[in-house]
């Protein structure tokens, strides 16, 4: 079984009912991977690098990586707070460092960092013209850290950015919690993005397109293989799945 580790804010996060309808990009993504493809989101609301950090959460994921996971690291929307101190890291130094951080705890495992653009904000002008940019040099920090430490990165700014300019206002307000607000994601935009996000990994190559499922319609009506069992909760939060288990063997197993 494979392992995605993602860390990011609420546009990453998992939701359940309470937040209905924000559906978080790790959300999305998860109908592009293979059924053998495990997602664990340690992303949280209002987090950014700094805080992320400050409050343990790497600590977490460190302790919960093994050597062949991968690390999704997708921070931005809250860096850029210059207002609040315990959120704000300046794209040129502390947001830097900071992502190096993660790649660095990611590497110390043996797992595979991946660092991620964060998403596009939904604005538009008065004459309906979309407004790009509005993250400002983090996407930039970002491309130049993955080239610094040799770790693959995958632009989200520029696609998502460009799609939602195609779409225009109206068309591109049910992607998002609108009118409520324009940065988090309902369940289309999560399945869009995690679209985008899943033809950046198909882009670089194995082992990060090994993850993703055929989106050939005709290749899933004419797939043999057997059905595969659910996920079982075990201590700790963990989850296993035998993939070498057949069905009957795991209702022999129930009944004992």
């Amino acid at each position: 079984m494979q392992r995605i580790i993602y860390a990011g804010d609420s546009t990453v996060t998992f939701n359940h009912i309470a937040t209905y309808p924000q559906t978080g990009l790790s959300q999305g993504l998860s109908l592009y991977v293979k059924d053998d493809v495990f997602i664990r989101s340690f992303a949280i609301n209002g987090r950014s690098t700094k805080s992320f950090i400050d409050q343990g959460r790497l600590e977490e994921i460190d302790n919960y990586l093994m050597p062949g996971d991968f690390l999704f690291i997708q921070f931005g929307h809250n860096d850029e707070k210059m207002s609040d101190p315990l959120r704000y890291a300046d794209p040129h130094t502390e947001y830097r460092e900071n992502l190096k951080k993660f790649v660095e705890t990611a590497r110390r495992h043996e797992a595979i960092p991946v660092i991620i653009s964060p998403i596009a904000r939904r604005l538009f002008d008065a004459e309906g013209k979309f407004l790009p940019g509005s993250h400002g040099e983090y996407p930039e920090a970002c491309r130049i850290v993955a080239e610094e430490t040799g770790t693959a990165f995958v632009e989200m700014t520029k696609v998502s950015e460009d799609y939602i300019a195609m779409l225009g206002d109206f068309a591109s307000r049910p992607l998002y919690v609108y009118p409520k607000d324009n940065s988090h994601l309902q369940m289309q935009g999560a399945v869009v993005m995690g679209g985008f996000l899943a033809d950046g990994l198909l882009k670089l190559g194995s082992p990060y397109s090994d993850l993703l499922v055929s989106r050939d319609a005709k290749v899933v009506d004419e797939d043999k293989a057997p059905a595969v069992l659910p996920y079982m909760v075990q201590e700790k939060g963990e989850a296993f799945c035998d993939p070498t288990l057949n069905l009957d063997a795991f209702k022999n197993e129930k009944q004992d």
